[in-house]
């Protein structure tokens, strides 16, 4: 192992002290819920995920959240520790962290008014926007219990052979609620001024430690800037870490935003690093290390903030579910060999949030460890894997990994297939990263590249396994005038080979349809690569100064006028992914892009494109009609293999074609690679 001194990354890999005991890097896995910690049963599959990122080489992992009692759950039966008997099946996890050289910390969250459940509690009697059931407020003898439960749970964390614990203090869970001024109306000692609303935080930090022991480390999620009306303010946050630290915390975790906020905080449009400044200006306040989060995803934005003094550790959440030898590829130098994290939420918070099992788009084995496993072969085969998409690429690596002889082909004179697409658009600027990673592991593999190639059935005759990745086509659309020269296909659009007017209508509103709406309401370089003019799109105050941090939104002017259409009735964009939907919602209302559902198409002529909505018809002046009205699978190819005779496997879009599905296509062609 490279020593630290000799690292690209020399201060991500110094050791930290924490007086009692000592962290062997910089790197924290952050807290990240993932469907197994609801059930004992689970916790091996949950111990085998935690051993892979303790042996990729992290410093400190933090659990997902268990709640302190009942009342405290996410949902129905979710994860607890409040019992004795509960203790027993977290011992799996700690050994594994143990085994493998890692610290590990039981986050205790409390889910106060964000609980999915009709027991829930909170400190005033206020429903939480995106919860429909509405809290019971807490009694001055209920929060008494509720401190002594904290207590209680990490003294039993502490049995299972944690390292310590992680206070949830922030997004906007119980803790953060009695700190808030939005959420606590209380008149009596747990509210009112600032003092007294952060007097639970403080009570439950000062009670684990008595409880611990002095050589127990105590991390405090302190929220940093609550992007909500009614957060608190800076000086009411530096008071807030301080009497903290006082308390007896041994780390400060920067918290960043409410799950209510109205500015997105890990989507893959946010800025790398973008709330990194914050924990640097809490730096001067407090003496124990601080912790720098969210869209920290690459070693030289972690190095970065490392160096600069602005934080003693960073974490990583979704980024270790990309690759849990992240770690020990940074410390090596081989950040290239890295399969960074894309922030896309649709495999890891979108499951979450609708009660799967989480994993990750990039990487279908996190979380699965157990049963997606990738062992050597013991018989070589010769396998021809065309189109160098994700679906394509996946299995040729997975196969090639494995120890096959593959030979990827694409008729295309560049790897990526769709993914070119996708990384043209403003704000998903880290699908080159997927692209990167995929070209280094192509290298890394063995795989042989015919690039420019066209696979045909006699390319194909002699090898011992097909697999068909060849994509989808785009649907062709039936109206009047749809061969139109105003007419044009999304294909077109985004590979530059039409450039479109300054008025357009966009036909089909999925995922693809939002795409090409913010490729051509934005002009010039993505606020996504500047952090500060992202944070004067959505409205954060760069002082972080301000009650909640936040500022009038000021989006800049759109390039184009802009129609959303779609055929079916309702909000356009609402199968959009659960955590990410509405930031494309919100991005094209700033621009100004007229959306529009329960639209019926009548034709397009010179004087543009003729709708009826509601019963009204209407003429949209406009220079182009983009064409994003869905995919029909590629299957050119099998046809031609099946008259020949040969035997072949389809998947990605060439199996399933309804609106372009990368977490399908990459989990799909590693599946199939691990059986070939």
């Amino acid at each position: 192992m490279t020593p630290a001194s000799e690292s690209a990354y020399p201060h991500l890999f110094t050791p930290l002290d924490l007086g009692f005991t000592q962290l062997r890097n910089r790197v924290l896995m952050g807290s990240m819920h993932t469907g197994l910690e609801d059930r004992a049963r689970d916790f091996p599959r949950l111990a085998a995920y935690f051993a892979e990122r303790a042996e990729g080489g992290v410093g400190l992992i933090v659990t997902g959240g268990f709640a302190p009692n009942v009342v405290g759950w996410l949902k129905p039966f979710g994860g607890k520790l409040s019992w004795p008997w509960e203790v027993r099946p977290h011992r799996q996890l700690t050994a594994a962290a143990h085994q493998h050289g890692a610290k590990i910390c039981l986050q205790l969250l409390h889910a106060g008014r964000y609980a999915y459940h009709p027991l829930s509690v909170a400190p005033s009697r206020l429903k939480a926007p995106i919860n429909p059931f509405t809290p019971r407020a807490l009694s001055a003898r209920g929060v008494d219990r509720h401190v002594a439960d904290y207590a209680r749970s990490a003294r039993l964390a502490r049995e299972a052979g944690y390292d310590g614990v992680e206070v949830m203090g922030s997004e906007g869970y119980l803790i953060n609620e009695f700190i808030a001024p939005r959420t606590n109306q209380r008149r009596d000692a747990w509210g009112g001024d600032a003092s007294q609303r952060m007097r639970f935080a403080v009570e439950i930090v000062r009670r684990i430690r008595e409880a611990c022991g002095p050589d127990f480390i105590i991390i405090y999620r302190l929220s940093l800037v609550d992007l909500v009306d009614g957060g608190s303010n800076w000086e009411e946050i530096v008071a807030q870490a301080q009497a903290i630290e006082a308390a007896g915390a041994t780390i400060i975790n920067s918290g960043i935003g409410w799950h209510e906020a109205r500015v997105p905080t890990i989507a893959t449009s946010v800025p790398r690093g973008a709330f990194a400044g914050v924990t640097a200006k809490l730096k001067p306040h407090v003496g124990v290390p601080l912790v720098a989060t969210n869209r920290i995803n690459m070693p030289d934005v972690a190095e970065r903030i490392l160096a600069s003094g602005g934080a003693d550790m960073v974490s990583l959440a979704r980024p270790l579910l990309a690759d849990p030898q992240w770690p020990n590829k940074a410390r090596a130098g081989r950040a290239r060999a890295i399969n960074t994290c894309i922030a896309c939420n649709q495999a890891c918070l979108d499951h979450v949030f609708e009660n799967k099992t989480a994993s990750c788009l990039v990487n279908p084995r996190a979380v699965h460890e157990t049963e997606l496993v990738y062992r050597p072969v013991a018989t070589r085969k010769r396998v021809a894997v065309v189109g160098a998409g994700p679906a394509g690429l996946a299995c040729a690596t997975v196969a090639a990994e494995r120890g096959h002889q593959v030979t990827l082909f694409d008729a295309n004179d560049e790897i990526g297939g769709q993914f070119n697409l996708a990384k043209r658009i403003p704000g998903k600027e880290e699908f080159h990263e997927t692209l990167r990673y995929f070209g280094h592991k192509l290298d890394e593999t063995g795989v042989q590249v015919r690039l420019g190639t066209r696979a045909d059935a006699a390319a194909l005759a002699g090898f011992d396994e097909v697999v068909l990745a060849t994509g989808i086509l785009p649907r062709q659309v039936d109206f009047p005038g749809a061969n139109h020269a105003k007419v044009v296909s999304y294909l077109d659009v985004l590979l530059g080979r039409v450039t479109v007017g300054h008025r357009a209508a966009i036909i089909g509103a999925g995922g693809i349809g939002f795409d090409v709406g913010e490729f051509l309401s934005q002009e010039g370089p993505s606020p996504s690569l500047d952090t500060a003019r992202w944070m004067a799109e959505w409205g954060v105050d760069p002082t972080f100064q301000a009650r909640g941090a936040l500022a009038p939104p000021a989006p800049e002017p759109a390039a184009r006028t802009l129609w959303l259409l779609q055929r079916s009735p309702g909000r356009p964009g609402a199968r959009l992914g659960k955590t990410t939907g509405w930031i494309h919602r919100a991005t094209l209302k700033g621009k100004g892009v007229t959306m529009l559902g329960g639209v019926e198409y009548l034709g397009v002529d010179d004087s543009g494109l003729r709708i009826r909505v509601e019963g009204n018809e209407q003429v949209l002046d406009v220079d182009h009609v983009v064409i994003c009205a869905g995919q029909q699978s590629n299957r050119v190819l099998m046809e031609e293999l099946q008259d020949k005779g040969i035997a072949a496997r389809l998947i990605g879009g060439a199996d399933v074609a309804n609106e372009l599905d990368a977490k399908r296509a990459i989990d799909q062609g590693s599946r199939v690679a691990a059986d070939l």
